[in-house]
């Protein structure tokens, strides 16, 4: 059943990478500008955080966890195949509105999905594996999903390409119905989910260990969303105009190959040394991409820093599904999930302010946030010492 879970999980993000693309071209296709793709992506993410924890919640209480995630992931179709038609031809608002809902969706398609691992793989290594493919399922789909885009828009359309993109979440939606997924607890009323909600975001601040890798990978995230923009300025800084997406390229491939490395060869440290690592490593493999005096050493370099950066995402999610709570996993994955997205939106917008300084500069920017974080991290994994008590302080209330 883990092919089948992995196959969902993958035609799913290969939609959201892939869209990310087709939704630019698209409206440079209809409107001359690419400037209200932008705006579409903007509404596509901006749901995503606040939507998490409902998400989490509704995925804890439903009858049929099945019929639930097919439902999202045709909402998710739905919404990529009504921004396809309408991006160009109708209102802005009501494509943005289209958007916002495949945006509403989008949590069940990060954190929502990969929640599920920790019920159909069994624990030890096996599980460390299952979440290693799950990892490679969201760098796959960063490769495929911006290279069909770029391939059927040529041959075709940006349209088309759009179209065909929506075509993949359907395809999941009706494998999904075949997971081996048991009926979740029943619900219990408005008042039973708003008090699940809170248990989720309660869960993410108290434990410790979740705590600690939501914080530092939100941090390296600032940094993440703003480094497809900093590579095409790198990339024309070494005089390659349109270099950008061959350094993107080579990132998802090198974290591709190290999420697989895991996979095959499963990990010899803790996930969160692991994770600790992995930041430190990605920091100094992204710093000498800077500082590379070539084009072909900076591609090596971020080659390096995607292969540094493929055991992260592992790592992070088998602490999530390790020290979960009973009962919150569904909120702690999308909830997450969501922090990061919204983390990285903001790391682009700081990127767009700021690209009038050099790209070299940018991009050590980037990698400080990466080493700053795992330096960080075992600083908030330190169990809080209580305060002694004394007789003395027995006494004073």
């Amino acid at each position: 059943m883990l092919r089948v879970y992995l196959a969902v999980a993958f035609l799913a993000r290969l939609a959201e990478e892939g869209m990310a693309v087709t939704v630019v071209l698209l409206a440079a296709e209809r409107t001359g500008s690419p400037a209200p793709g932008a705006f579409v992506l903007t509404a596509w993410m901006a749901p995503h955080v606040l939507a998490a924890p409902l998400t989490g919640g509704l995925a804890a209480r439903v009858r049929r966890p099945r019929a639930f995630y097919s439902a999202a992931l045709c909402g998710y179709a739905a919404s990529l195949a009504a921004v396809a038609v309408l991006l160009g031809r109708a209102p802005t608002a009501l494509v943005l509105v289209a958007a916002a809902a495949g945006g509403a969706c989008g949590p069940v398609v990060t954190g929502g999905l990969s929640s599920l691992v920790a019920g159909i793989a069994p624990e030890g290594p096996g599980r460390t594996r299952a979440y290693a493919l799950d990892a490679a399922s969201y760098n796959a789909a960063s490769v495929a999903g911006p290279a069909m885009a770029g391939v059927l828009t040529g041959v075709a359309s940006a349209g088309t390409a759009s179209l065909a993109l929506a075509c993949a979440p359907a395809v999941a939606a009706a494998l999904a119905v075949a997971l081996p997924l048991g009926a979740a607890r029943p619900a219990s009323g408005t008042a039973g989910l708003r008090a699940d909600l809170a248990s989720g975001l309660a869960a993410m601040w108290r434990t410790r260990e979740l705590r600690a890798i939501t914080t530092v990978t939100c941090l390296a995230f600032v940094g993440v969303g703003g480094l497809t923009t900093v590579a095409a300025l790198l990339a024309r800084a070494r005089g390659h105009e349109d270099g950008g997406g061959l350094l993107m390229t080579a990132f998802a491939v090198g974290a591709l190959a190290g999420s697989l490395a895991i996979a095959r060869r499963g990990s010899r440290v803790s996930a969160e040394r692991a994770a600790g690592l992995s930041l430190l490593a990605t920091g100094a493999a992204l710093a000498a991409a800077a500082l590379a005096p070539s084009f072909a050493l900076v591609v090596v370099a971020f080659v390096t820093a995607g292969l540094m950066d493929g055991p992260l995402l592992t790592a992070t999610l088998r602490l999530r599904a390790d020290h979960a709570p009973p009962g919150t996993r569904p909120q702690v994955f999308t909830i997450g999930a969501g922090l990061k997205i919204t983390a990285a939106a903001a790391g682009a917008a700081l990127t767009g302010v700021a690209a009038g300084l050099p790209a070299p500069a940018l991009l050590l920017a980037i990698a400080a946030l990466h080493v700053a974080a795992a330096l960080l991290y075992p600083v908030l994994l330190r169990p809080v010492s209580s305060p002694a008590v004394t007789p003395a302080s027995r006494g004073v209330q």
